[in-house]
């Protein structure tokens, strides 16, 4: 059962191998796309200055600037439709998956509002239709500072989630 992937905000200095990044991207070049446009593409960021920058577009970005690597998410939405930015989250969580497998730590970060995903773009060094609203955090996990968390942990029991429909004519 899949219940111990947790997103890493703290990361050790330890370096990510390629060959771990290469079975990352592997993972997420596969995820399934809607009538398998494959509307992304993936920048790897490994530059220090670069991810500061990107860590400085939203209010919850500031653990790209120490993660060894950060892999922007670019999404054509003219070409992949409605879907494209759905099928774009489902190559991230393949990504955090693979990363997970391996003992390396992940975090989705999503870049909002509109301007910032511009803005992510073109640090990325993308030209439209390209555009980035959500990178992927990755690195060897270290353990939080301590202090109490702004984020709630837990999860909602199964039953207040679940609402089935058995009757086929109600």
């Amino acid at each position: 059962m899949l219940t111990s992937l947790r997103a890493s905000r703290w990361f050790t200095t330890a370096p990510v191998s390629d060959e771990e990044l290469r079975q990352v991207l592997e993972a997420g070049r596969w995820a399934g796309s809607a009538r398998n446009r494959q509307p992304w593409r993936f920048v790897v960021v490994r530059s220090g200055a670069v991810r500061r920058r990107l860590s400085g577009l939203g209010a919850y970005a500031a653990h790209l600037a120490t993660a060894p690597v950060v892999i922007a998410l670019a999404v054509d939405e003219d070409a992949g439709g409605e879907d494209a930015q759905f099928d774009a989250g489902r190559a991230a969580q393949n990504m955090m998956l693979a990363a997970h497998l391996q003992g390396l730590g992940s975090c989705p970060v999503s870049f909002f509002p509109a301007t910032n995903a511009d803005r992510a773009g073109r640090i990325c060094r993308l030209t439209p239709p390209w555009r980035v609203r959500t990178a992927v955090c990755l690195g060897h996990p270290a353990p939080a500072p301590p202090g109490k968390s702004a984020i709630p942990t837990g999860r909602l029991p199964l039953a207040a989630l679940v609402t089935e429909i058995t009757d086929p004519t109600g």
